[in-house]
């Protein structure tokens, strides 16, 4: 497990999958459709509980600078710290996200009121992040009360 911080929130466009887990790779594929092609965009996956429990899924894409498509669904990843794990080649073993996730939300410093972000480094590479709550105080060494 790794800490990753980021230093300013990330604007994304997203489309909702229809259902979870079933519907996350139609939802991606919407999104690749409907943006233009930019080699330095980020895609990302952002799941959580609604309401009622059911777990709701976004396919999510950094907002370029001076980019606007209106009627597209936004969320924007908050800056701060998060916990992470790096999956290598995650097609291999797809059950490899849920098993990180089950971890990563297993710590106490975890967020209780945050989210699942999947950021896909490149075609076979996942980084997946659990955003940190209020009280998480970066080890130094000198965290003592």
């Amino acid at each position: 497990m790794d800490n990753y911080n980021f230093q300013k929130d990330v604007p994304t466009y997203c489309v909702t999958a229809e259902s979870f887990p079933e519907g996350i790779a139609a939802a991606h594929q919407q999104l690749h459709t409907l943006l233009p092609k930019n080699d330095r965009r980020d895609f990302f996956g952002i799941s959580y509980p609604d309401e009622n429990g059911i777990m709701i899924y976004k396919a999510a894409a950094q907002i370029m600078e001076d980019e606007s498509l209106p009627g597209l669904e936004t969320f924007v990843i908050k800056n701060g710290p998060y916990n992470s794990f790096y999956i290598y080649d995650y097609k291999q073993n797809p059950d490899s996200i849920g098993e990180a996730f089950e971890l990563l939300q297993k710590q106490h410093e975890v967020d209780p009121n945050g989210y699942c972000l999947e950021w896909y480094i490149n075609e076979n590479d996942v980084k997946c992040m659990v955003p940190l709550g209020k009280e998480y105080q970066e080890f130094t060494g000198l965290n003592k009360e």
